[in-house]
């Protein structure tokens, strides 16, 4: 069948975060012709928002660092977690990385470093000091104009703001130097406001797509194939219903409007299985006055109870291990939400790292927090019974005190104190909340994205239902299937292997 094409190339990149820009340059720098095609106006998509610590492990990063962890480490660690499920994409993962960030260091625009933030999981092969490494900050005026391209932070862009003066941090760091390495190569087309509607195939192969960009509809042939890294169902209310995926749209911390299901559609539509649509990547959310969610992360005080004003989990857990504690303990609402009690030691400030962090004057304005000068008063305005929350508050204060939490082992891992400043006590990880007034803040089950998706193979080919894979067609990050199923199992994991299997994907094109 003869195909009208607007333009063509020889490898089409659906999405910009950390995945899909990692494939377009390895594609570019091996001298195929590409195009990056983002749905919004700014690129980078929810990787933009991160911290971007990054789950490469064994690479000249860590090497550089006098890091002691290697390939056969970090395998180690994920075979102990994840069993022998997916051991080949596992092995893939882990044997990949240092060559992923052997390339992307190369080119004048990437260098990365290690900074400690320790693996979520305490099991063999683990990390204390963990393994992730992040890009060095970047000054906007080494990449030029394409620094106003990058998505803002999380904050800016939910308040509708532009970009925040000084460096490029974090996500935006790394979305900034994969674009102008990208850029650089002299080999690829950098797209906004372009939308993949549909996959075009020929002869069971897939050889293009079509796209939606300024209201006008394109036919873009790609003769080496198409990669799509563009996000997961997080941000599709009806998809996330369809799969049973807990929390909602409102409260993921995607980009509002962007990460829609569109390419996972697009792959099942042309025969691509799927798999874990049912999972995210958890975390707890602190809701916003709008009804959506800030990420809460690094609790270093405060306690959480249910609507029953009891505990039921160590509230310093790594996030999605809290997360899926709280999707666990609820039963038709009673632990989403659940309220974090904390007293006035931090001047009403929540103990914890919200992103985006809204003042606490709005939230007790919108009611989102409740203040109170006793718990009896913080539990009539919050509905919870007045006895347990101050019988729970007291036996964890007394907790707080011995620096031992016999329920749940707050403060004994050492993911727990990692954020907390010293105490004065025996566990960093437990202080008493004791100086009125005294706040309730609701939390509610968000994700930093969903984790299933197209069921793909080492090479991040998509797979049918039968296993065979169908040509032309590639897909990563949250777009795909997750190796690491039902587990989070450390810092960057979702960005580590998105970037690996994007490379893998443009390496397999190349050949």
């Amino acid at each position: 069948m003869m195909q009208d094409w607007t333009t063509e190339c020889d490898v089409l990149v659906v999405g910009s975060g950390g995945g899909a820009l990692t494939g377009a340059y390895t594609a570019a720098a091996r001298g195929l012709t590409t195009i990056v095609l983002e749905k919004t106006d700014r690129f980078g998509g929810t990787s933009a928002y991160s911290g971007a610590s990054i789950w490469l492990p064994g690479t000249q990063v860590q090497e550089r660092a006098g890091l002691p962890d290697s390939t056969e480490n970090a395998r180690t660690y994920l075979r102990a977690l994840l069993g022998d499920s997916e051991s080949e994409r596992q092995n893939a993962y882990v044997e990949t990385a240092p060559d992923v960030v052997a390339l992307l260091e190369q080119n004048p625009h990437i260098e990365f470093e290690f900074r400690a933030f320790p693996d979520y999981y305490k099991a063999e092969g683990r990390m204390d000091t963990g393994r992730s490494i992040n890009p060095l900050d970047l000054d906007p005026t080494d990449i030029g104009e394409l620094a106003g391209k990058v998505r803002p932070e999380l904050d800016q862009d939910r308040a509708g703001q532009g970009h925040a003066p000084g460096p490029m941090i974090g996500g935006r760091a790394l979305i900034g130097r994969l674009l102008a390495a990208v850029q650089s190569t002299g080999k690829a087309e950098l797209r906004t406001e372009s939308t993949l509607t549909s996959l075009i195939v020929e002869d069971g192969r897939v050889v293009g797509a079509e796209v939606e960009t300024g209201g006008e509809t394109q036919r873009i042939k790609a003769n080496r194939g198409v990669l799509m890294a563009a996000g997961g169902i997080e941000g599709n209310a009806e998809m996330r219903e369809q799969a049973g995926t807990p929390g909602k749209a409102i409260w993921s911390m995607g980009p509002f409007g962007a990460n829609t299901g569109d390419a996972i559609s697009a792959g099942i539509a042309v025969g691509g299985a799927t798999a874990l649509l049912d999972q995210a990547w958890f975390c707890p959310g602190v809701e916003q006055p709008d009804g959506s969610a800030a990420f809460m992360v690094g609790v270093r005080g405060g306690l959480v109870v249910d609507n029953a004003g009891e505990r039921y989990l160590n509230e310093s857990l790594p996030y999605d291990q809290f997360g899926r504690a709280m999707d666990a303990h609820d039963d038709n609402g009673s632990a989403v939400p659940s309220f974090m009690i904390f007293d006035s030691r931090e001047g009403g400030g929540l103990p914890a790292i919200c992103i985006p962090n809204t003042a606490p004057a709005k939230h007790l304005e919108a009611g989102t927090w409740v203040a109170a000068d006793t718990l009896e008063e913080l539990a009539a305005k919050t509905g919870l019974p007045a006895d347990a929350l101050r019988s729970t508050v007291e036996k964890f204060n007394d907790a707080a005190k011995l620096g031992v939490d016999e329920e749940f082992h707050r403060g004994e891992d050492p993911y727990d104190a990692f954020f907390c400043p010293p105490n004065g006590g025996a566990n960093a990880a437990l202080t008493a909340v004791e100086n009125g007034p005294f706040y309730a803040a609701r939390i509610v089950l968000s994700d930093l994205g969903t984790k299933g998706g197209l069921v793909t193979d080492i090479d991040g080919r998509v797979l049918r239902a039968d296993g065979s894979a169908i040509d032309g067609l590639y897909a990563a990050g949250n777009t795909s299937a997750s190796l690491s199923g039902r587990f989070y199992p450390g810092p960057g994991v979702p960005l580590g292997t998105a970037m690996v299997f994007s490379y893998r994907a443009a390496q397999d094109m190349a050949k």
